[in-house]
């Protein structure tokens, strides 16, 4: 069933997450011949409740509302100390009886903190996982995707993901002509290639490379070499062992990722703003050849260079 949905928000209020929600569940398109639910806006407590932009909101319903939904979509509601104690509860007792749980963004952390995350896989936005990880440590938290679906609790990425993650639902109980109907009006794709680590800006962090640092500049200008521990550490005079434990220590990664990620980083800058051919932009990256690209491209970045650079050339 999917029929009776209730999103939760709490103030200040995020109005582009509810907004996900309301134009997911709360259009009629029935003149489409496409479902229509009975959306409700919850809160911790009835009333006007502000927006992080400075403009009210009247929520009509407060937690007890949770208890006839089908579905519970969790807006933005930040990265709290503690949430209100009514609503975990409602939260926990609605999904408990069989209802569905959709966070959007942060909305993952009132999930976590009313315990439904617990033996789950889950997401949230990129900047936060490591944050959800350490409060929330009996869910696996899968950083790169868009969403997970880990039935009855589905979490999203940051912002648009929870579009991909509600099409997803409605395709998964509706079928797939009712998310492609609902995708065409919102004028939306139904499904989104790659996941959340192709916007993620990753540089990679280097502590204290006083003896290192000469070293990983003259990496950063070569990467279309052919790199080997064996030469870096001939190159640094030092032994190949002592290199790869001194390269750890002050980069925090092994020789082979840091080259491996930094050789990424090119290819996203050169995809993003040449008109170069992969197999060219793979060459200039130390790849070789396209195929070798692609393969990094999907195990790191969860897409395709082509896709990639649909989504992000000329931004």
């Amino acid at each position: 069933m999917l029929g009776n949905v209730a999103a939760v928000v709490l103030e200040p209020v995020h109005p582009f997450e509810l907004g996900v929600a309301a134009e997911l569940f709360g259009i009629d398109r029935s003149d489409d011949g496409l479902p229509v639910y009975d959306f409700a806006l919850v809160a911790d407590r009835p009333g006007r409740h502000l927006t992080h932009a400075g403009f009210g909101l009247d929520v009509p319903y407060g937690p007890e509302r949770l208890a006839e939904a089908d579905l519970i979509v969790v807006t933005a509601v930040g990265r709290r100390a503690e949430y209100p104690a009514e609503l975990i509860e409602a939260l926990r007792a609605a999904v408990e009886r069989g209802a569905r749980a959709l966070s959007i963004c942060t909305g993952s952390f009132l999930l976590g903190a009313a315990g439904l995350l617990d033996g789950r896989r889950s997401t949230t936005h990129w900047k936060h996982v490591e944050e959800m990880a350490r409060r929330f440590p009996l869910t696996t938290v899968e950083p790169d995707v868009l969403y997970v679906d880990d039935d009855p609790v589905i979490t999203s990425a940051g912002t648009a993901a929870g579009i991909d993650a509600g099409l997803h639902l409605i395709r998964k109980v509706q079928g797939a002509e009712v998310a492609r109907g609902i995708a065409r009006r919102m004028v939306v794709a139904p499904h989104r290639e790659g996941g959340q680590a192709q916007f993620v800006d990753r540089p990679v962090p280097v502590r204290d490379a006083d003896s290192l640092g000469g070293l990983l500049d003259w990496l950063s200008r070569h990467l279309d070499h052919d790199l080997t521990v064996d030469q870096l550490a001939a190159r640094a005079h030092m032994s190949p062992r002592t290199f790869a434990r001194r390269f750890q220590q002050e980069t925090g990664t092994t020789p082979h990722r840091w080259i491996t990620n930094q050789r990424l980083l090119l290819a996203q800058r050169l995809l993003e703003n040449t008109g170069e051919s992969v197999d060219a932009v793979a060459a200039r990256c130390g790849f070789g050849n396209a195929a070798a690209l692609r393969h990094h491209f999907g195990r790191w970045l969860g897409t395709t260079p082509q896709a990639y650079r649909r989504a992000f050339a000329g931004s």
